[in-house]
């Protein structure tokens, strides 16, 4: 079998995601929620006490940047003015879960 034919093993990637702008009160946790799971990701999502929300998403590259692209966007209700994205650790989680305010 040629060496590029092989199959890869999948790489886990994670990165955080702060996302700014009028992203509380527009069922945007509960969109990313939606959207991960369908997305096949694990991590979770919760509000911060400075109007953000900050999520951490776990899973494969290509799926991570569905989810990026979607972030841009959220819910109808929901005007994103900017995401800073970073890597983060890898974290032990099941599925995506909506976590308190922090």
């Amino acid at each position: 079998m040629p060496e590029q034919s092989r199959l890869q093993p999948t790489e886990i990637s994670s990165r955080r995601l702060d996302i700014h702008g009028r992203v509380q009160g527009v069922w945007y946790r509960a969109s990313a929620q939606t959207e991960a799971t369908r997305l096949g990701l694990r991590g979770w999502v919760r509000n911060r006490h400075d109007g953000r929300v900050e999520a951490l998403v776990i899973g494969e590259l290509a799926a991570i940047e569905a989810f990026i692209d979607w972030a841009y966007q959220g819910p109808p209700k929901a005007e994103v003015t900017r995401i800073d994205i970073s890597a983060a650790e890898v974290e032990a989680t099941d599925g995506f879960e909506q976590r308190p305010t922090a």
